[in-house]
C-alpha cells in the first residue's frame, strides 16, 4: 500500500508543486483558462499538498472569508490518483486548519459532477447552479465542529 505525505504551508513552501497539480486537473484536463485558475489569491491562501515520493498529486486551498468562515477551494486530484481517498485527505485537512483558526462553517463551490463527494463529507447544497470557468457548480456549505 502507498504511504502518501501531506503538507499543509504558505504559498511561498507549497505553492509552485501544488499549482503544478491545479494546472494540469483545471488547465490541461478541464480547460480552464489559465488566468482564471492561476489568481492572486495564493498568496494569501494556506496551501494543502499530497505527495507520492516526490511527486504532487493532490491539493487544496483554504482561505477566511469572514472571521468564522473558511472557503475550500481549488481542490485537485490527479487523475492516476483518483479513487484512492486523496480527495477525503485533502478535505480532512483543510477542515482541520479552518477548525484550528476559528472557523464554525466551511464553504466551497464544488463542480456539480462531484457534488456527491462533498455531500458525502457532510455539505449541502445551497441556491441555484451557476457556472463558474465554463463548469457548472454549486455553492456548498458545512458546520464544522
Amino acid at each position: 500500500m502507498t504511504t502518501y505525505d501531506c503538507y499543509v504551508g504558505s504559498e511561498a513552501a507549497l505553492g509552485d508543486r501544488a499549482r503544478s497539480v491545479r494546472r494540469t486537473v483545471f488547465i490541461e484536463e478541464q480547460g480552464v483558462s489559465e488566468a482564471e485558475e492561476m489568481d492572486d489569491k495564493d498568496g494569501v491562501a494556506t496551501h494543502v499538498l499530497v505527495i507520492d515520493d516526490s511527486k504532487p498529486v493532490a491539493t487544496a486551498r483554504l482561505r477566511l472569508v469572514e472571521e468564522t468562515t473558511a472557503k475550500v477551494e481549488r481542490v485537485a486530484v490527479l487523475a492516476d490518483y483518483r479513487g484512492e481517498g486523496l480527495g477525503v485527505r485533502v478535505m480532512d485537512a483543510v477542515e482541520t486548519v479552518a477548525d484550528d483558526r476559528g472557523a464554525t462553517e466551511a464553504k466551497l463551490h464544488g463542480q456539480t459532477r462531484v457534488r456527491g463527494f462533498y455531500e458525502r463529507l457532510g455539505y449541502e447544497a445551497v441556491g441555484e447552479e451557476f457556472e463558474e470557468a465554463g463548469i457548472p457548480h454549486v455553492e456548498m456549505v458545512k458546520p464544522l465542529d
